[in-house]
């Protein structure tokens, strides 16, 4: 079992604090002013242990490095901000893809991205 240190500690109650898909940036930048001298290596050395011990799991953001987000969230999709590059994650599923499948097609698995513009970027902008 892995030891519980501070930095640990400190970037799972990020994970938990913001509950949404995660850069190794992000996750440093909230962790940096509570946890003194942590590094960005040290922020992949965790993330790598959280994916192990499955507290974590990777979110393939297209064309882009993976996030990272709390594991066991039942099925859900995901908003990425074109603004501020943040990721978030949508409850629920529009589901029912047959209609959209081609005839004989078998649909095993799907993906879905919103992308736009998140709440606090449309409230700086002055269009919320």
């Amino acid at each position: 079992m892995t030891r519980s240190t501070k930095q640990r500690r400190a970037i799972r109650a990020v994970f938990e604090r913001l509950n949404r898909p995660l850069s190794p940036q992000e996750i440093l930048d909230q962790v940096g002013g509570e946890v003194e001298g942590i590094g960005i290596a040290t922020v992949y050395r965790t993330i790598k242990s959280f994916v192990e011990e499955v507290i974590i799991v990777s979110v393939d953001v297209p064309g882009e490095p993976a996030r990272y987000e709390l594991a066991g969230k039942g099925h859900h999709h995901h908003f990425r901000c074109t603004d501020c590059g943040s990721v978030y994650e949508i409850e629920g599923c529009v589901g029912n893809f047959k209609a959209l499948t081609p005839p004989g097609f078998l649909v095993k698995d799907h993906e879905v991205w919103l992308y736009g513009s998140c709440s606090t970027c449309r409230a700086s902008a002055g269009a919320a």
